[in-house]
């Protein structure tokens, strides 16, 4: 049945429930997959309404049974679109039984139910603490060997026969002429040009640029990485670093939320991001999260790039259903 799928973006979930008619007491979801689990949600109509969220049984969820920190939404059909929201829950979850959220009222008709996983972890079966898979680094880790990266932040680390200084806009670092110009077009045309020593990145910080040249050496960790990677998505777009770039996208696809939307979509169009664009668009106007922003719209507007402002317009118009 059609209003048994669950649409999925990014972490965020939405269902919606066509018809849960007066006679109608249970449904449950088709299963749909965040993270590294399939899941459920199902509702149950009683005194109130009650919702369950839990993953679908499996080797995985059994082997590696999730911790998830989410929130829950009800919108029901309407002009005020009046949402009830849940507290933000984190649990264990390996049964149907392990969560349930009542309600305290009743729905009939049509209705959506959104589920926004903030964190999810593998909960250790013999204990300890969880690791979280929000995000996986597996795109990260740089195409070489151990012993390579492990020569190659060394010599990093160490500034081992280093021949560029670098310049940012509060202090300098130093790297390696042949490591830049292998990584970047942009770096190999401008050191071999001016067969300079020195590169100047002053519309970045010391923090920011050792965070790019620890991910051309192959030794950026994760946090490092989400911590600058707006920094590092213009840095791409300017040396052209299409890795980077590609990996800075799919990032910033991954935790869009009503807080950053609107900022992520000016970053999508500054860039030429269509993957990340689409994603904000999506989560905008099909999963009907324009209604959460609405009061930044104005200033958004204001400062937006009048084709990104047409081209929202035309997302209206596509999804927008007379009554």
């Amino acid at each position: 049945m059609a209003d048994l799928k669950v649409e999925t973006i990014s972490k965020l979930a939405q269902w919606r429930i066509e018809n849960f008619g007066a006679a109608t007491t249970y449904k449950r979801s088709e299963p749909f997959k965040i993270g590294i689990w399939n899941w459920h949600l199902s509702v149950e109509k009683n005194r109130y309404i009650y919702i369950r969220l839990f993953p679908e049984p499996s080797r995985v969820s059994k082997e590696q049974p999730p911790i998830a920190r989410f929130v829950l939404r009800v919108s029901t059909s309407g002009s005020n679109r009046r949402p009830y929201i849940s507290p933000i829950h984190e649990r264990l979850l390996r049964t149907s039984d392990d969560f349930v959220w009542p309600v305290e009222t009743t729905f009939q008709g049509r209705f959506v139910i959104d589920v926004e996983f903030l964190d999810l972890k593998i909960c250790p079966i013999n204990g300890g603490e969880g690791n979280s898979i929000c995000p996986s680094d597996g795109r990260m880790q740089y195409p070489a060997t151990q012993n390579t990266l492990r020569c190659l932040s060394r010599m990093l680390d160490e500034s081992i026969h280093a021949d560029v200084t670098i310049n940012t806009a509060d202090g300098t670092l130093q790297a390696h002429k042949a490591i830049l110009s292998a990584s970047s077009p942009v770096f190999l045309h401008n050191l071999k040009e001016k067969e300079s020593s020195t590169v100047d990145m002053e519309d970045m910080s010391q923090e920011s640029g050792m965070a790019l040249i620890s991910y051309l050496y192959g030794k950026i960790n994760q946090e490092d990485f989400w911590k600058h990677r707006l920094a590092l998505l213009g840095a791409a777009n300017k040396y052209d670093i299409v890795e980077l770039k590609d990996a800075c996208e799919e990032s910033l696809l991954e935790d869009i939320n009503s807080g950053n939307v609107l900022e992520r979509l000016q970053e999508a169009w500054l860039y030429e991001l269509d993957k990340l664009k689409k994603g904000c668009l999506t989560y905008l106007f099909d999963f009907g999260k324009i209604y959460d922003v609405r009061d930044e719209m104005s200033t958004f507007f204001r400062h937006a790039d009048r084709e990104l402002v047409v081209e929202m317009f035309q997302e209206v118009l596509t999804v927008w259903k007379p009554a």
